[in-house]
């Protein structure tokens, strides 16, 4: 009897259902040591020793993996193919302590590649797990060393963390530029044309006066501009076509499938790596933590034979499709997010999330298939048109004349740009004048982060790696250093104090450069290229030093509150104010601790309740902290719904 041991019993179970008798299968139910919660648990003085401990509520499962252990010819560690999953297989051998053991790595719950890999076992990694440690002791002594001296100095219960904090400055910098944003006036200006004879119309825009580009800054100028150009003759001064070829987009990675569920389901980053894991442990799609666009070989080959039977040979390119990641961090070991049987269009989900896994599956599916199709083909067409010699006006549109690609994925890929109906016309030729458009516009400021945009930004930066995006948008959520307007980060008042005194009292710590540089040192832990006990010393050394430094001179910081424009109804002194706690939000006295008035915080959202007509709606939380709408005149009014009634 061979024993295999894998993370989750769901995995576990999609293994059994292949494997024959002569395997039996255990799992641990994640990591089974970490380091203690009580205290910091490195030693830093024997150099960064860390105190890895058996977790509690782990202890049966590893006497039952002990028990089956013992019954075993060979044991094969197949734990999920990255640093974590490497740390838990280490960490099993610990325990077992056992010579019969072998670690096997696959990126699909398949048989093929389950069998694959056991006839290919190999040692522990002791690189990976090297990495994996230290980014758990860099973590843990940022954490530790950090949060005291926040309890110090901004308030008590507060933490940091090394990459959840830089997330937290992006979108406390992001919010300054909004509200510093001077907004400039512009107008556009396009006259809507006909060719002779022709009852269809055509819009052409301004884009030139005397060969300069057009700026029109003020309704004078617009004014000014429009009184020419409704008395002017309209000529066909240029009329171009070319054809333009729209590749597909290459298969998801972690960071794009998080992006394009967002954009398109409205989910979590944290929702939609769930649904993933489910689908990834039920067999269905590859290991869904990957920043790698790399697809193998048998995959690529299916897919073809897919597209070949299903859409025909002019959907299917000559060559296959080669996508090369844009990371440099990227594992090529490692593939992209794909399903794991092409030809299983819907699979049957079970379960509570059985609908979010088919969506998110028939997404993946879709996308994998498409990366391997013939690109679309459109006629982008372009006239340029002149009125005095003066003014230059430009229609472009484009028809489609293969659609290639997006046969498969049109309904949910990203619209580049609508087809214009635009006349057969001929340079020289004049064209019939309807009228002229303006419209009076102001420069918008960056929008606020969202979790797509965010995840982005931060994988630009090289911040963060696939595993990282969610838990760090989930924690920082769950910290109350920001919170979700309409989908959009906006951050809280402690989450702005915390985030000015980590920034002003540890610019190096909490730059862009230094964390993506701090990703990079870890990579090359992982890679076997650098000792992970000498990189940490790098970073402590001047860190503890600025730690002591900055307890005995920093100044404690005010934390601004938003005040109601009430009085205390207690004190009848000081004034209502909204405050950030543990638990979110809260309304209480100014005058704290003095006063020690609180009450419930509830967000309004003006408008009044669809049901009674009488209260206003407003938002509330579960004791999960999960967010619904519910009434303000509640007992009385007992209407309540989990969807936005904004958005129906």
């Amino acid at each position: 009897m061979n024993l295999i041991i894998v993370e989750s019993p769901t995995k576990a179970r999609t293994l059994s259902r292949f494997l024959d008798k002569d395997y039996s299968v255990e799992a641990t139910m994640g990591h089974i040591k970490d380091l203690p919660k009580s205290k910091l648990g490195v030693d830093i003085e024997k150099d960064f020793e860390p105190d890895y401990l058996l977790i509690e509520k782990r202890k049966k499962e590893i006497q039952k993996i002990k028990s089956a252990s013992k019954k075993a010819n060979l044991i094969f560690l197949a734990s999920d193919p990255d640093r974590e999953g490497e740390a838990i297989a280490a960490h099993v051998k610990e325990e077992i302590g056992n010579g019969k053991t072998r670690r096997i790595v696959f990126h699909e719950i398949s048989k093929e590649a389950v069998f694959e890999a056991i006839k290919n076992p190999r040692d522990i990694n002791s690189d990976l797990v090297n990495a994996q440690i230290a980014r758990r002791v860099l973590d843990r002594l940022v954490g530790y060393k950090l949060s005291p001296l926040l309890w110090k100095k901004v308030r008590r219960g507060l933490s940091a963390g090394r990459v959840q904090s830089v997330a937290v400055r992006l979108i406390v910098e992001r919010e300054r530029e909004i509200e510093n944003f001077t907004p400039e006036e512009y107008w556009e200006i396009a006259a809507e044309l006909a060719k002779s004879g022709d009852k269809k119309t055509f819009i052409a825009s301004l884009t030139k006066i005397k060969d300069k580009k057009a700026e029109v800054k003020n309704k004078n100028e617009a004014d000014d501009i429009v009184k020419d150009l409704s008395g002017a003759d309209y000529k066909v001064e240029d009329v171009s076509t070319r054809e333009i070829r729209n590749n597909p987009y290459p298969p998801f990675t972690t960071s794009t499938m998080t992006q394009s569920a967002s954009r398109l389901f409205g989910w979590s980053s944290k929702k939609t790596m769930s649904v993933a894991q489910k689908l990834y442990e039920e067999g269905l799609i590859t290991y869904h933590r990957t920043d790698s666009t790399n697809l193998s070989r048998s995959a690529v080959q299916k897919a073809r034979s897919l597209i070949q039977k299903e859409f025909g040979a002019k959907y299917l390119p000559q060559k296959e499709r080669v996508y090369k990641t844009k990371s440099k961090s990227a594992q090529e070991a490692h593939e992209a997010i794909r399903v794991v049987d092409p030809f299983l269009k819907e699979p049957e989900t079970k379960g509570r999330f059985a609908n979010d896994s088919l969506k998110l599956y028939k997404l993946i599916w879709k996308r994998f298939l498409a990366c391997q199709m013939s690109e679309a083909l459109y006629d982008r067409k372009t006239i340029i048109v002149s009125a005095f010699s003066k003014y230059t006006l430009k229609a472009s549109g484009q028809t489609m004349k293969f659609d290639g690609w997006t046969t498969l994925y049109a309904s949910i890929k990203d619209s580049s740009e609508s087809v214009i109906y635009l006349p057969e016309v001929k340079k020289g030729e004049i064209l019939d004048f309807i009228k002229i458009h303006k419209e009076q516009r102001f420069t918008q400021p960056p929008p606020r982060f969202n979790e797509a945009s965010l995840i982005k930004t931060l994988e630009q930066l090289g911040i963060g790696r696939p595993s990282t995006y969610a838990p760090t948008i989930s924690t920082i959520l769950f910290r109350n250093y920001v919170e979700k307007d309409e989908g959009k980060f906006v951050p809280t008042a402690i989450g702005t104090a915390v985030n000015d005194f980590l920034v002003k009292n540890f610019p190096e710590v909490f730059d862009y450069g230094f964390t993506a540089e701090m990703e990079e040192n870890l990579d090359k832990i992982a890679e076997g290229n650098s000792q992970w006990k000498i990189t940490i010393k790098k970073f402590w050394d001047p860190f503890a030093n600025k730690l002591e430094v900055i307890e005995q001179k920093a100044e404690r910081v005010k934390i601004e509150t938003e005040k109601l424009g009430k009085k205390c109804p207690e004190c009848k002194t000081g004034e209502l104010v909204i405050r950030t706690g543990r638990f979110g939000k809260f309304i209480s006295c100014s005058r704290f601790p003095d006063c020690k008035y609180t009450e419930k915080y509830e967000q309004k959202l003006k408008m009044k309740c669809p049901e009674c007509k009488k209260g206003e709606v407003v938002i509330k939380k579960t004791k999960k902290g999960r967010k619904f709408f519910g009434c303000s005149r509640y007992p009385d009014c007992t209407w309540a719904s989990w969807t936005d009634p904004r958005k129906k």
